[in-house]
């Protein structure tokens, strides 16, 4: 019944509270250190903030596979309650998001305590910042609430699960955006325009003496002026303000397979991770990990002091960032080529200081075999090296522009959501366009996240004039989205479209014949076709060929002009003159 009195409590002070009057503790400060707020606690808070403070307004976002929206909540010392506005009086813009993984809600109760400080006015930012908060984001994970997950986790007394109401890793569908909830966040994402992004996490793995590790996002990946911002002054700057608090930040853990004195290679996140999305629209991301198995209470202050070094740190650099910021968006927009692929150069490291504990193996009780363990009566610290370097590859010429046939509708809804500027043909058209021709491909044996994603092995590219229609969709590459573009359309990129499975349909042959009946039309066209008369000479001296007739009849069906054009064709054409 506890949460229960608590919410009704939480309402009836709603209904009665004063514009500015004395604000109850936070829900976590109410837990004794060791709770975290309930959805309802949480969304009843902020209404409450909402209603004591003209500086906070909460927002009613997009759908959740839930069934309740996302909430938006907007905080700035003038009370301007629009990132538009914000933007116009030249502001820093952060938005914080938070319970993406809802057993991991270090940063819902972190957010909560430090915006209670701010409209109690115990707390203040600079005016040159604006503050948006994403309560929590995995709804339906927060709902699912319990004290088994995340097992051996410190605390707190019970949480939500990963998973949310379709059992889907919100963390793993940024770009491909199976759920609702990704829908929604492009929403948000494009409506506040953040200039620093921050997802607050927990970790899990190794145990070590750091309560806060931290991805940022990949500096080789972010590229040109904004990776050289990142690498030399944005994480300096941050790990330099944690320390003056007493922090040891280090880089995330990035190591599941030996101790880490043996050194990791910092995390590089693709656009399936929300650092990996925001870093496509020049935002500087970074996804705090604090550690599972210190003290509850502990890592929300940690969260709590990292975001206010991340606000100290935006307000004294604002100029550098927005300048870096749009030297970087202009980068993008006249950028003749693009990295597709990124490898780690193990040439090159950075030495760093790590303070953990003594590790050894002893018997397991379970099995009775050697198992690891790390032994807290014998701290260290040791120099290990970070691989924080990673090689661009698999570059492409950028086209003039990419156009899509307007059946692939889910895809084209994405690229909508996601502010895509693209314009319909206004009447059937015939242009001359590159286009790639599936020559190989695997796909995952076992499902990964609602997909059985497919690696691209080998294409060939073509050049031909073909027929478009009034409706299909054209997408001009010269603007803000085009590393979007780039990395959703272009089927070699990680996490392509082709990669999330939406143009499976093409790598299905859909028309077929009947051997018996094209026994006779087959040959009877070979006879007026030498050049495929002689490729199909040139195949039979493969034993294995030779000797299968129907192998022998496919491969001339296959150059028949029977044979569907749209097998293995992929269908997002490039403009090129």
């Amino acid at each position: 019944m506890r949460p229960l009195i608590t919410l009704l409590a939480l309402l009836l002070t709603l209904r009665s509270l004063p514009a500015r009057a004395q604000l109850p503790d936070a829900p976590f400060t109410k837990g004794g250190g060791n709770k975290t707020a309930t959805y309802p606690e949480i969304i009843a808070f902020y209404q409450l903030l909402d209603k004591a403070s003209p500086k906070l307004t909460l927002k009613t976002m997009g759908p959740t596979d839930a069934g309740e929206p996302l909430h938006l909540a907007l905080f700035s010392n003038d009370g301007v309650a629009d990132p538009a506005k914000w933007h116009a009086q030249h502001k820093i813009v952060l938005l914080f998001n938070n319970g993406i993984h809802p057993g991991e809600p270090d940063g819902i109760d972190a957010s909560m305590n430090w915006l209670h400080d701010l409209v109690a006015g115990s707390a203040k930012i600079p005016d040159n910042v604006a503050l948006a908060f994403i309560p929590v984001y995995n709804i339906g994970g927060c709902l699912n609430r319990g004290e088994y997950y995340r097992v051996d986790q410190n605390g707190p007394e019970a949480f939500g699960s990963r998973g949310n109401s379709a059992n889907y890793d919100l963390n793993r569908d940024f770009i491909k955006a199976d759920t609702k909830e990704a829908l929604s966040f492009a929403g948000i994402f494009h409506y506040v325009k953040p200039d620093v992004f921050v997802d607050n996490h927990v970790s899990n793995g190794a145990d070590y003496q750091h309560v806060m590790t931290l991805i940022s996002s990949q500096h080789s990946k972010l590229g040109g002026a904004m990776g050289r911002f990142m690498n030399q002054s944005f994480e300096p700057g941050i790990y330099k303000l944690m320390k003056d608090k007493g922090y040891d930040l280090i880089p995330y853990v990035n190591n599941f397979n030996d101790t880490p004195v043996s050194g990791w290679p910092e995390f590089m996140e693709t656009p399936r991770y929300s650092t990996g999305y925001a870093a496509l629209w020049d935002c500087f991301s970074f996804m705090p990990e604090t550690h599972m198995l210190k003290p509850y209470a502990q890592r929300v202050k940690a969260t709590h002091d990292l975001m206010i070094s991340f606000v100290e740190f935006a307000s004294a650099k604002k100029d550098s960032i927005l300048a870096t910021r749009a030297a970087a968006i202009q980068e993008k927009i006249s950028a003749t080529r693009f990295p597709l692929r990124w490898e780690l150069d193990k040439s090159k490291y950075h030495p760093l200081l790590f303070k953990g504990f003594e590790a050894g193996r002893k018997p397991s009780a379970i099995s009775g075999l050697p198992r690891l363990y790390y032994d807290r009566n014998k701290p260290f610290e040791q120099w290990v090296n970070v691989y924080n370097v990673y090689a661009p590859k698999n570059f492409v010429e950028k086209p003039k522009a990419y156009i899509i046939p307007q059946g692939w509708w889910k895809v084209i809804e994405r690229l909508k959501a996601n502010q895509v500027q693209m314009r319909a043909l206004q009447h059937d058209s015939s242009l001359e366009v590159e286009y790639y021709q599936v020559l190989g491909y695997s796909s995952t044996a076992k499902p990964y996240e609602g997909h059985h994603p497919n690696n691209l092995d080998s294409v060939r590219t073509l050049v031909r004039k073909m027929q478009f229609r009034k409706g299909d969709w054209l997408i001009p590459m010269d603007q803000p989205a085009n590393r979007f573009i780039i990395e959703t359309l272009e089927p070699a990129a990680t996490d392509s479209y082709f990669v999330w499975n939406f143009f499976d349909p093409i790598l299905n042959q859909k028309e077929g014949y009947s051997a018996y009946m094209f026994e006779d039309t087959g040959a009877e066209w070979l006879k007026s076709n030498e050049d495929v008369q002689a490729l199909l000479r040139q195949q039979q001296t493969d034993t294995s060929f030779a000797k299968n007739g129907r192998a022998q009849l496919d491969f001339v069906f296959k150059h028949s002009p029977w044979y569907e054009s749209e097998h293995n064709r992929y269908p997002v054409y490039r403009l090129v003159k």
